[in-house]
């Protein structure tokens, strides 16, 4: 796969959460073709340049672009909700390394700092709830809850013991939560694509269903904004409040009426 024709000169910018937003794998396709036709429409006639933005790794959103059977590739990925890639001549997705090195270096030492406080909350989470502590390559720390109800509990309880340790983050999606840098998210990694690409945040579009898309879609790092009709209730509450796009349709058709709502 390949991306569309190069932009030359870049004049929009549209960023779109993965799982829950653009795929869902029980639609078939779990990605509607009507999106590729708009996003093809928006290439030509609006200058527009399109990313997935995202909390899985790499080599799961080329598994989901595989699965989707993708025509042509994004032009960007931030996976982990973090992590900038673009691909190249060839279809490779290369890491963007000024970027990827700093968050990776900030994170590291962020996380050893706090080491303590990862040992407290831990204690507490697994004192009170059935919730799996979680520590792997690239994952430091992050929990995975039984319900999402469970979830709620833990992201109450836990905001006041990470609010006192400076840089300390964390993003949460459905049952399944993540600490990182307060620096580092959908948000502030969609803000350093426009950078990148010399727009202005008045130039972004974002659209995303859960908790950890909030960043992203705040007025902050995006100019205008849309989720799907199955977003959580915090997410519609937010696009209500600065009076962006909810769609009437779920997932990806969700994507495909914003689109044509808001660039017509």
């Amino acid at each position: 796969m390949r991306t569309l024709d190069a932009c030359p000169k870049p004049f929009l910018l549209l960023s779109f959460d993965f799982d829950g937003t653009l795929h869902h794998p029980g639609d078939a396709p779990p990605v509607p073709t009507a999106f590729f036709d708009t996003i093809r429409e928006l290439r030509e006639k609006r200058g527009a340049v399109w990313g997935i933005n995202t909390g899985r790794s790499m080599p799961q959103v080329l598994e989901g672009l595989i699965e989707s059977n993708f025509p042509f590739l994004p032009d960007w990925v931030i996976a982990r909700e973090r992590e900038i890639f673009f691909p190249n001549a060839f279809g490779r997705f290369l890491a963007h390394r000024d970027w990827n090195e700093r968050c990776e270096k900030d994170l590291h030492k962020l996380f050893k700092k706090s080491r303590k406080a990862f040992a407290l909350i831990r204690h507490e989470i697994e004192e009170h709830t059935g919730a799996q502590w979680i520590e792997m390559d690239g994952e430091p720390a992050g929990l995975i809850s039984r319900t999402e109800e469970e979830m709620e509990w833990i992201a109450a309880h836990i905001t006041p013991l990470v609010a006192g340790i400076p840089g300390l983050g964390w993003q949460r999606n459905s049952i399944y939560l993540r600490f990182g840098h307060r620096n580092y998210q959908k948000g502030s990694t969609l803000s350093e694509m426009a950078r990148l690409y010399q727009l202005t945040t008045a130039q972004t579009f974002a659209m995303g269903d859960s908790h950890n898309d909030i960043e992203m879609l705040s007025e902050e790092n995006s100019g205008q904004a849309a989720c799907p009709s199955n977003a959580v209730g915090a997410i519609r509450d937010l696009i209500t409040a600065r009076g962006g796009y909810i769609a009437d349709s779920p997932h990806g058709n969700g994507v495909v009426e914003a689109l044509r709502e808001l660039f017509p």
